[in-house]
């Protein structure tokens, strides 16, 4: 546990000591009620732990499924994978999908990973993910068919 807490406290010297970094008052506060909860709950950090490595997992499933030209996928997922400039931590974890059609229509679709999806195995959820993907290809691809 001192592990666990540790890294997370050298996450937040890190971060305030990055002069590149915009450091947000939320974002600290965010990880330090992470660190408060788990000192209240020690039994969670296996289960955090879990879960960050079944999300590392998912991504790594998720990049070698989705090889479409067309297909531009960010990450939201904090401490994991996190390649959109504009992620909204707040909330669940999710995965940004856009379908470039053209250059001026480029439909999005937020992909949450709520708490039900992650009682899956890394393998289920990511192909719920890919499966979401390309149901929402379909739509649209009927939508700019006729």
């Amino acid at each position: 546990m001192r592990n666990e807490i540790k890294a997370k406290l050298e996450e937040i010297v890190a971060l305030m000591n990055d002069p590149e970094e915009t450091v947000l008052d939320k974002e600290i506060k965010e990880k330090l009620e992470k660190i408060s909860a788990l000192l209240n709950n020690p039994e969670d950090i296996a289960t955090e732990q879990e879960t960050k490595e079944k999300l590392e997992a998912v991504v790594s499933l998720v990049n070698n499924v989705m090889v479409d030209p067309d297909i531009d996928i960010e990450y939201c997922i904090p401490d994991v994978a996190t390649t959109s400039d504009s992620c909204d931590i707040s909330g669940d974890p999710y995965i940004l999908v856009t379908y470039v059609v053209s250059e001026y229509t480029k439909p999005t679709r937020k992909i949450r990973l709520t708490p039900t999806y992650l009682n899956n195995t890394a393998k289920a959820i990511a192909n719920l993910v890919t499966f979401s993907i390309e149901q929402f290809k379909t739509e649209i691809d009927s939508v700019e068919m006729g």
